[in-house]
């Protein structure tokens, strides 16, 4: 689905432009930003979440030499069990 797609769809079930679709989605993306670090949920969706990897070793696929892979923060997002259950059935 493409962007568009979503607005439409968005303006459609709530009956609302497809101007105020756009306003409301960014809003949300913009809230999910600010709140990932501390968990960020999408209720009935999933959550979104900073994770810390430790560092770890690695092979360079091409060489297969063995490098180290330092630690970082990643962002991941869990999806809600009632999510699983309904694609998945």
């Amino acid at each position: 689905m493409t962007k568009s797609e979503i607005i439409k769809g968005i303006a459609e079930k709530t009956e609302i432009t497809k101007k105020q679709a756009v306003t409301a989605l960014e809003a949300l993306v913009a809230m999910a930003y600010k709140g990932a670090k501390d968990g960020f949920p999408l209720p009935g969706l999933g959550k979104l979440v900073l994770v810390h990897r430790k560092a770890r070793k690695g092979r360079n696929p091409a060489t297969g030499e063995i490098i180290d892979i330092p630690a970082k923060k990643v962002v991941k997002f869990r999806v809600a069990k009632v999510a699983k259950q309904a694609i998945l059935g």
